[in-house]
């Protein structure tokens, strides 16, 4: 909502606000996208703006007031996107140490892959330390410097594993909290902020581990990256991390299941080195007899004669 809500503000309202529904032309919106790029938008900002008035213009398909949407088949700029950086174990342990008091923060966005808002908002009654789930249910927006608790970005709740040693630090952190109370906190206490957050802790840690320019949701990528190399599979990498789709899962991380190939691969070899291993032993050992060495099988009627 919050995303709607600026590219109405910036990119849309200002062009469209008061042109006529009826007036609107594939030519004016195609022009209109070209003209955002040439302010110097990024391509993601220019295609989400577009996104957003095509949806607007789909409406009025919907409601009658137009009978098509000019938005569609508008070129749009190719969003280049830059290299992901997944963190080994060791340089999330680093960061880590680096960005104490909010170390545990730090390995539950690089071990469980929660969003920021779903991280600030998770609370102690969310956690089961028994079963080590942590249910991802509520997030937490900014709008206009106002805190707003909603649902996930996908509108649906999951149940993300966490590792034993992580559900150890979490125990540690709750045994001071009362039930529903917030996991994590702003220093003075209430919501950690992302603003406040990486200035004062997040970016100094991340200088301090040898990892600048590291920013909060590149230990979601880690997450992905550590599950597969656990052994994950694409279905499960999509629940831990709330894709709207498994099909989402491998287009973002295409990467580390090409790699995952690699090792089906690796293992395939083993299996069928072993295979062979044994039929070479099974053939050097033919089956013996009370009489010596038979390099085959005497059937009881040539045995008879």
């Amino acid at each position: 909502m919050v995303r709607y809500e600026v590219a109405l503000r910036r990119q849309i309202l200002p062009r469209w606000e008061l042109v006529p529904l009826a007036r609107i032309t594939h030519s004016d919106v195609s022009s209109w996208v070209h003209s955002l790029t040439d302010e110097g938008l990024a391509p993601a900002t220019v295609r989400y703006a577009h996104r957003v008035l095509s949806l607007a213009l789909t409406a009025a398909v919907r409601y009658g007031r137009l009978v098509r949407n000019v938005a569609e088949g508008v070129p749009l700029p190719r969003v280049v996107g830059r290299p992901k950086r997944f963190l080994t174990h060791d340089q999330v342990q680093a960061l880590a140490e680096a960005c104490a008091p909010y170390g545990t923060l730090i390995k539950v966005l690089a071990y469980a892959g929660l969003r920021w808002g779903e991280l600030v908002a998770l609370t102690t009654r969310r956690i089961d330390l028994k079963r080590r789930r942590i249910e991802v249910v509520e997030a937490i927006t900014e709008v206009h410097g106002r805190v707003i608790v909603g649902t996930t970005k996908t509108h649906q709740r999951r149940s993300v594993p966490i590792p034993r040693f992580l559900a150890d630090e979490l125990a540690v952190d709750l045994a001071t909290k009362a039930p529903g109370d917030l996991v994590f906190t702003a220093p003075e206490g209430g919501v950690l902020r992302n603003t406040n957050f990486r200035p004062r802790f997040f970016d100094p840690a991340a200088e301090k581990a040898g990892l600048p320019g590291l920013t909060p949701h590149e230990l979601r990528h880690t997450a992905a990256s550590l599950a597969v190399a656990a052994g994950a599979n694409v279905k499960a990498v999509q629940q831990m991390l709330g894709h709207a789709s498994a099909a989402m899962t491998p287009d973002v991380y295409a990467g580390l299941f090409a790699d995952d190939l690699d090792g089906v691969a690796d293992r395939l070899d083993r299996a069928y080195t072993r295979l062979n291993a044994d039929q070479m032993r099974t053939a050097s050992h033919p089956v013996q007899s009370n009489q010596g060495v038979l390099p085959f099988e005497i059937s009881p009627e040539q045995g008879a004669g």
